[in-house]
This record gives C-alpha cells, sequence and structure tokens, in this order.
C-alpha cells in the first residue's frame, strides 16, 4: 500500500512555524511515521500573494483530472497557455504542484489541508 501524501498550509508566525517544523521533524525522526509537508506563510496576504485564485483553480483542476500536459490543462482551464504555464511553474517552485516522468503536470498530494487559526492579539 502507498503512503498517501497530504499538504498542510498554514498561517503562523516565522518563528512559531520554526517552532512547529522542528517538534515535526523530531517527532518523524523518532517515530520513523510520515507526518505529511507543511508549507508556511505568515499572513493571509503572504499566502494570497502566492496562491492566486487562478492557481488555486489550477490546483483543483489538475486534482480532478489527473496528470495532464500545459496546454491540454489551458484547454481545460480555458485560459492562455503562457499565463498557465507561468502559474504551473510557480506552483512546480513552491511544491505544490509537480511534473510527471514524461512531463505532465499533477498534484502529488491525496489531500490539501488548510490550517487558519485568527485570533486577537495578546492583551
Amino acid at each position: 500500500m502507498t503512503q498517501r501524501r497530504i499538504a498542510t498550509i498554514h498561517i503562523r508566525k516565522a518563528s512559531d512555524g520554526l517552532t512547529a517544523a522542528r517538534v515535526g521533524f523530531l517527532s518523524t525522526w523518532k517515530s520513523g511515521k510520515y507526518t505529511g509537508e507543511h508549507f508556511d506563510f505568515e499572513s493571509p496576504a503572504a499566502l494570497f500573494r502566492i496562491l492566486t485564485p487562478k492557481r488555486w483553480e489550477l490546483i483543483e483542476r489538475l486534482q480532478h483530472t489527473g496528470p495532464i500536459g500545459v496546454r491540454a490543462l489551458a484547454r481545460e482551464l480555458e485560459r492562455d497557455v503562457r499565463r498557465v504555464h507561468d502559474d504551473a511553474t510557480a506552483m512546480i517552485e513552491y511544491g505544490l504542484v509537480e511534473k510527471t516522468p514524461d512531463g505532465k503536470l499533477c498534484v502529488p498530494f491525496d489531500e490539501i489541508r488548510a490550517d487558519f487559526v485568527l485570533k486577537p492579539a495578546a492583551a
């Protein structure tokens, strides 16, 4: 049975992210169990600079279609090939999209979770 890959998107301060990364690494190291892959952003604005609505749509479509070429994906999305290529490249660089050995685009995760906590500043 293959391991399911899970991505979790967090919004938290950099210092909190480093602490969580350290704890996660140590936990995984000790247990030997996969704990998923984590993508940290310092603010909702930072998240939305990377994951624009068009890029989120691209990810959703890739999850629906499975591995697909850039031109076919552009047709699916009814968008310009160059813009889809640019968005796919950004998502590959960030790690939410990968290329298959035959050059097709895919989302390597079985599940993508978003972990958002909003609370007032300390009094």
